[in-house]
């Protein structure tokens, strides 16, 4: 059987939103070409891995999952196995030498060598490849990738020589993918890049990330949510903070990852924001609008970080009252300048840290959750179940990372994406129960 008969794809899409994004233009691009994307391995002539190789863990994952491919490949269940993303970047000419089982390798952006190795045949592909959601995801919620790269140099990340240097895509086109993503049925759409506040600083656009907001509220309709996700803090400033909270789609929650707040590790993970410069992004959000939403992510066991710098940490948590906060322990990743720091945590100690920190932010995040109960909000709906239960996110969750809504009194009809008002009658650390007010009115802003 000759490649051009092999028409059924399926696309394994692990790793970050970012990736998610791509993947959907390669299922874009093949089915255009008359391939047909499942579900699921087994019913596939070809499968494709979109990779992460952010970190050792990821990588270890990613392996097994092309292994597992691999195998099915042996069994004869599957004809071909490509592998694309980020691994390829990062280990590619060691994967291609340990791994001759897979068929092919390529990048994310090489459209045309995807094209070439599953056997396409027809027109020219498009410079801009037409999205299409991966089978099994939901349809509501889309990533939309505004850049590519990254000019931060953290010490401890890997990720500008996997990716290369900041790179951002034309205004136009990223509006005429979102308007696309909205004609598709998306009713949230989440900004994503290796760090958003950059922005339109390598093209000279004037106003960046603010520019941006402003050409996507005029082109979209007016009841798509915006969500900005993972934004460097060095690049956040009280306009920005301003323009996201008076936004009328773009959506008053803010992923800033702070990675520490002790001068000394700050300095050592080469962070570009001081102590007191992220204190001051969240004490001024908080001015501008109390209820901002507040994510960030963290980082125990650096190498250096003694219990004072951890203690120092915690205050900080407790000082700001996020949220949301994401954490992790430190892992020394291959080429980066932090993994041949001296001083190394071990790693009792940093499994100790990382529970107790994520203890105390329970703590704090239930006290947030608690200011919330007895108001109404806008809710989308994510899933809905038999007896009038359904699951949704207000302005203060985003998808898969956060928390939920836990609905009751939902009219029959609602299908997952759209909005309506509940008011919020619990709080847990995580979640919030909620019970159906009323259909929610377009521009209501909440």
């Amino acid at each position: 059987m000759g490649r051009s008969a092999l028409r059924r794809v399926f696309c394994m899409s692990l790793g970050c939103s970012k990736n998610t994004a791509d993947s959907e233009k390669i299922a874009g691009t093949l089915s255009d070409y008359g391939f047909e994307m499942v579900g699921d391995a087994a019913s596939a002539d070809i499968a494709i891995v979109n990779t992460c190789g952010f970190i050792r863990s990821a990588v270890e994952e990613n392996i097994a999952a092309i292994l597992g491919l691999a195998e099915l490949k042996s069994e004869g269940r599957l004809k071909l196995v490509g592998v694309v993303g980020c691994l390829v970047a990062r280990y590619g000419s060691e994967l291609k030498r340990d791994m001759p089982e897979v068929d092919f390798w390529a990048g994310c952006d090489d459209i045309g060598s995807i094209l070439e190795s599953t056997g396409a045949r027809g027109a020219r592909f498009a410079a801009s490849p037409r999205r299409e959601r991966l089978p099994g995801d939901i349809s509501h919620v889309r990533y939309l990738k505004i850049s590519d790269g990254c000019d931060n140099k953290c010490s401890y990340c890997a990720i500008p020589s996997i990716k290369g240097p900041m790179c951002s895509r034309p205004a136009g086109d990223i509006v005429r993918e979102a308007e696309a993503l909205a004609g598709d049925g998306a009713a949230e759409i989440c900004l994503v890049a290796q760090d958003l506040t950059a922005y339109g600083s390598d093209t000279g656009l004037h106003g960046g990330l603010t520019s941006l907001l402003d050409a996507l509220e005029t082109s979209l309709p007016r009841d798509i949510w915006l969500r900005l996700l993972y934004l460097q803090p060095s690049g956040v400033g009280r306009a920005l903070l301003e323009r996201v909270a008076g936004g009328t789609q773009v959506l008053p929650y803010l992923d800033i990852p702070i990675q520490h707040s002790s001068p000394e590790i700050l300095k050592l993970m080469n962070r570009g924001a001081s102590s007191r410069k992220l204190a001051g992004i969240f004490e001024t959000a908080r001015s501008i609008r109390p209820d901002f939403a507040l994510r960030t992510t963290c980082m125990v066991g650096f190498p250096g970080e003694t219990r004072s710098h951890f203690a120092s940490l915690m205050r900080f948590l407790e000082k700001i009252c996020f949220d949301r906060v994401g954490a992790f322990a430190f892992s020394p990743e291959e080429g980066t300048a932090a993994a041949n720091m001296p001083r190394r945590v071990s790693e009792r100690a940093k499994q100790a840290r990382l529970a107790k920190l994520m203890s105390l932010q329970e703590e704090v995040s239930l006290s947030r959750q608690t200011l919330f109960v007895g108001r109404e909000l806008d809710v989308m709906i994510d899933s809905v179940s038999a007896g009038g239960i359904a699951e949704g996110r207000s302005f203060r969750e985003a998808y898969d990372v956060d928390g939920v809504v836990e609905l009751a009194g939902v009219p029959e009809g609602i299908a997952p994406g759209g909005k309506i008002r509940a008011i919020m009658t619990g709080a847990y650390p995580h979640d919030m129960e909620a019970r159906f007010r009323s259909f929610r009115e377009v521009g209501v802003r909440t």
